[in-house]
């Protein structure tokens, strides 16, 4: 079996070069200064905690913690880069076996690069590595009704829309309702980075 992870993912697409990386902790002072500069940007759709702040208290304790999931096989910790640049993290977590084989997606990507197709290659390319590589069925995402830009990523990738999920998670003090967007392997034979360029591509 190929071995999970660490495993770094690259696209040289029109819009420049897309990797996909470990987050390590030398990451530190560019991940900080992309959260700072985006803070605004972000926060509207960051997950918060109806017990108050908790969990790593620096981000060598965030990276640390998201190691130890990775190589338990629960989670997948991605650093997003554009041309050698860091530009954002995508996170494939609660990575599930057996009868669900399962796993969800979420992502952010700095502002000044928005809309240049960074995330929709970025999300494709996590999706074909968690069908073929993993072995995983289903691939969701979960995104907030308001959220028009993260709307257009499932859209541009084909996701199917799953629904609302009520009060789904605690985001900016409440419980937000979120709708959930599917895709599985069998609606994606050749791969789902292949059908987002072929449609980047025509369009």
């Amino acid at each position: 079996m190929t071995k999970a992870w660490p495993v770094t993912l690259r696209e040289d697409a029109q819009q420049g070069s897309v990797v996909l990386r470990p987050l390590r902790r030398r990451d530190s002072g560019a991940w900080l200064a992309l959260r700072a500069a985006n803070h605004a940007w972000l926060e509207p759709w960051e997950a918060t905690s109806p017990n108050g702040p908790g969990g790593a208290t620096t981000f060598g304790e965030y990276v640390r913690l998201l190691t130890q999931q990775a190589r338990a096989g629960t989670t997948l910790p991605f650093a997003v880069e554009l041309d050698g640049t860091l530009v954002g993290q995508l996170t494939v977590s609660s990575i599930a076996y057996g009868s669900l084989c399962s796993g969800a997606v979420g992502y952010w990507v700095s502002r000044d690069v928005a809309g240049r197709g960074v995330i929709p290659t970025a999300v494709a390319m996590a999706t074909d590595y968690c069908f073929q590589v993993l072995g995983l069925h289903r691939v969701e995402i979960n995104i907030r009704p308001e959220n028009e830009r993260s709307l257009r990523v499932v859209e541009k990738l084909g996701f199917r829309d799953e629904g609302t999920r009520v009060r789904y998670l605690h985001i900016q003090g409440e419980w937000r309702d979120h709708r959930t967007f599917a895709l599985t392997s069998e609606e994606v034979p050749g791969g789902l980075l292949a059908r987002w360029q072929q449609s980047r591509d025509a369009s």
